[in-house]
């Protein structure tokens, strides 16, 4: 497993480098493709510039050709000049039409001087310009030549790096790849030892299955036999039997009923503050009833807004005795909860309060609107408000209904499917939320009424503190509401996971009855097992424990061999203290027979021989075996052999031997031989002990080394499943590293070419260049 880890780790650090070389081979194919690029777009330039050098060329090869021709005519006509002068001289009186003509002659010649001057140094100007032109490329395109020269080195030096890492990479490979032969090799020839015990388990379990299916058959007559009938497949006795109790459960839900009595507390408390301040607003606004009186419609309904604590009192009341009704020996269901119906009547009342209030909070809104003091605004919000008093009685009136079907099972478990309750916990969650949603919509408007109420010029500061406390009391409201919904909502799960105790596949609740009596069987099946509980002996300490733990699996003297010896000895001083009673008590017969013996010895006489006779045939048969022997031992030499032992008497007819004497010898003689009998006997008892802790310790030593072999079977069986994964890896990894060497070789390989191309393009310019810049300054 070590080798398989490491195996792991080497390959995931093989796979990091090599995304790392990838990302860096996509790095440098981007470079490559961009300095090709450049190359292309250079050679295109290059030869733009070859074409325009040529051209410039022949131009400059034509011009000098025409300078040479020129200069020929040039020096043609200063000697014909230096002639004809020379002829003037000599011929003065020459004729006025040849002076004429040379004259003429001389002008033309001027102009195609001037001419030919002008050209010249017209190109002289472009000759000039080119040079520079050329000079500048040939600048560049040496700056361009360098940058390139170092890109290709530092391409080449990464590609010196890479062959060097794919190097030291497949040498490591090769290295782990024998190792992994070596490897592979062990663990076939442990996969053939494994086979082998594989053959053998499986035949050990055929017999287990063969002796198993015996056992399954013997059990299942034996249920057919004995077991009267199955009480699970009726409902109606299924419901008599105590489920499992589950505490874990029974503590969350008693945790989630304190959560939802306190989130109750905080909604009566808020719903008490809000009707109390609304009486108040009812007596101040529009009318203040400390200088003149009300309509009687706002008298009616603040008479029973008065009224509210009697209605939302109970709620508290209600959801606190559900509370104390859920304890940890309880089992909570939807049956057994009949305080729900409890709470369910005591919403139920207060429905009918918000019912009767309703009508008369409607027409004391309008009875406002209808006011003289009331604006458009206030109007507007009034009206709003008007509404959203109608949606909070409806809302009200969907949970009364949703919570009296919950209470349904707990007195009528006819009238509903235990199916269909799960959509009532989401419909009561949804409703929930929908109460929210309305109270919020109420704390906006009547905070937008109360900014508009205050701008009234009749607004007094009682008035301001009263809608500042229906705000405060509105505010609370809507988050007690918020909190239960959310409460509700999330633990939705846990209310939907048992709805009842019966059986799973029932679809009905069970009877009230049954949850009764299901509840008195628990609680005598408590108090049975509260009985039966005993006080637990001290435990061993932790750490004694451990470190006794595999003295008491090898040592051959276990606790519970030495619980057996000692029990053993106990049970044998116990039998040999009661044959200690017993031999005491035959010592005791012994003397008491012997001095009667003695005596009768004594005084016997001849003549009551017969007596004597009749006496002795009243003793035990041992006595008068005893008896018999003594007379016959006076007679001659006797030799008794028996299981107790050997003793041989010689008697003289002559001399009578000492009866004290003998009966002394043979009481040694049997103390002796009872001893030694009692000493071999302890000493086989010892050993028969010895020998049975010594098989105890190796049985449980067979049961260990077992379950080792198995679970070193199951291990083995892994780590070849591993070596086969590993194995299957590593010829996948070998192979995708073959082919990405193989493709970074050939990438590798036209890089090379493409760059000594570029050098070869690179030389033949600057030899290009060279012979240019050569035949320029030689022109």
């Amino acid at each position: 497993m070590a080798a398989a880890a490491e195996l792991q780790a080497k390959y995931q650090k093989l796979a990091q480098e090599y995304s790392k070389l990838r990302a860096q081979n996509q790095v440098l194919k981007k470079g490559v493709v961009d300095e090709q690029a450049n190359s292309a777009s250079l050679k295109e330039q290059l030869k733009m510039k070859d074409q325009s050098l040529r051209k410039l060329q022949q131009e400059m090869d034509s011009l000098t050709f025409r300078n040479q021709q020129l200069a020929k005519r040039v020096e043609l006509l200063q000697d014909e000049l230096a002639l004809s002068e020379t002829r003037g001289k000599k011929s003065k009186k020459g004729g006025e039409s040849s002076s004429q003509l040379s004259q003429e002659q001389k002008s033309v010649f001027n102009e195609d001087l001037q001419k030919k001057i002008e050209e010249n140094e017209r190109l002289h100007i472009l000759f000039f310009e080119a040079d520079e032109q050329h000079k500048r490329l040939e600048a560049e395109l040496r700056s361009r030549l360098d940058v390139l020269e170092t890109d290709a080195a530092q391409h080449q030096a990464v590609v010196d790096s890479l062959t060097r890492k794919y190097t030291d990479t497949i040498e490591k490979l090769q290295h782990d790849k024998a190792k992994l032969e070596i490897k592979s090799q062990t663990l076939e020839r442990e996969a053939k030892d494994c086979r082998l015990r594989t053959e053998e388990c499986q035949q050990q379990l055929k017999n287990l299955q063969a002796t198993l299916g015996s056992r399954l058959e013997e059990s299942l007559s034996i249920i057919n036999e004995k077991v009267p009938f199955n009480d699970t497949r009726s409902n109606q006795y299924n419901a008599l039997n105590v489920p499992v109790h589950n505490r874990r459960y029974q503590l969350k839900l008693r945790d989630l009923a304190g959560q939802a009595l306190a989130f109750v507390q905080d909604l009566v408390t808020a719903l008490l503050n809000f009707h109390t301040y609304t009486e108040q607003k009812v007596q101040i606004f529009p009318v203040d009833s400390a200088t003149d009186t009300i309509s009687p419609l706002n008298q009616k309904f603040s008479q029973y807004l008065h009224e509210n604590a009697s209605y939302v009192r109970p709620l508290e009341e209600g959801m606190l005795h559900l509370f104390e009704s859920i304890t940890e020996d309880t089992v909570t269901v939807l049956e057994t909860a009949v305080k729900l119906k409890a709470f369910a009547e005591h919403l139920s009342s207060y429905l009918c309060f918000l019912r009767k209030i309703l009508p008369y909070q409607l027409k004391s809104l309008e009875e406002e609107c209808e006011s003289s003091l009331c604006t458009a605004a206030l109007r507007a919000r009034n009206m709003e408000l008007h509404r959203d008093m109608k949606k909070l009685t409806a809302v009200f009136e969907k949970l009364h209904v949703y919570i009296s079907l919950l209470a349904l099972p707990s007195t009528k478990p006819e009238s509903g499917l235990r199916t269909n309750y799960s959509f009532v916990f989401t419909n009561i969650a949804t409703s929930l939320h929908g109460f929210h949603v309305i109270l919020e919509d109420i704390s906006k408007h009547y905070s937008q009424k109360a900014t508009l109420e205050q701008e009234v010029p009749t607004a007094t500061q009682k008035l301001i503190t009263t809608n500042d406390c229906i705000l405060s009391s509105v505010v609370a409201l809507t988050n007690a509401v918020g909190k239960i919904a959310s409460f509700f909502s999330n633990n939705l799960d846990h209310f939907t996971a048992s709805l009842s105790y019966g059986p799973k596949g029932g679809t009905e609740f069970i009877s009230p009855l049954s949850a009764e009596c299901m509840l008195q069987y628990k609680k005598r099946a408590a108090a049975y097992m509260k009985s039966l509980k005993k006080p637990c002996s001290d435990s061993v300490p932790y750490e004694e424990a451990l470190a006794n733990r595999r003295v008491l699996l090898s040592s051959t003297e276990s606790r519970e061999g030495l619980a057996q010896q000692v029990q053993q000895s106990l049970e044998k001083i116990a039998k040999l203290e009661q044959e200690k009673e017993h031999w005491m008590l035959e010592a005791q017969l012994a003397k008491i027979k012997l001095e009667k013996e003695n005596q009768k010895l004594k005084h016997s006489l001849s003549g009551h021989l017969a007596e004597s006779v009749q006496e002795r045939s009243v003793l035990p048969n041992a006595a008068e075996q005893k008896e018999e022997s003594i007379e016959k031992s006076q007679r001659e030499p006797v030799k008794t052999t028996s299981l107790i032992g050997m003793l041989t008497i010689t008697t003289d007819n002559e001399k009578a031997p000492d009866n004290e004497s003998r009966e002394d010898l043979i009481k040694n003689h049997y103390m002796a031989r009872i001893a030694e009998l009692t000493s071999h006997l302890q000493l086989a008892d010892s050993k028969s002990v010895h020998f049975h802790a010594e098989c105890r310790a190796l049985a449980k030593r067979l049961a260990l080394a077992e379950k080792s072999k198995e679970s070193l079977t199951e291990e083995l069986k892994l780590a070849s499943q591993n070596i086969s994964r590993l194995q299957d890896e590593l010829m996948t990894t070998k192979r995708s590293y073959e082919d990405q060497l193989s493709m970074m070789s050939d990438h590798l390989c036209s890089m090379n070419e493409t760059l000594t191309k570029q050098r070869e393009e690179i030389d033949t310019l600057k030899m290009t260049s060279k012979g240019n810049s050569k035949k320029n300054k030689s022109r």
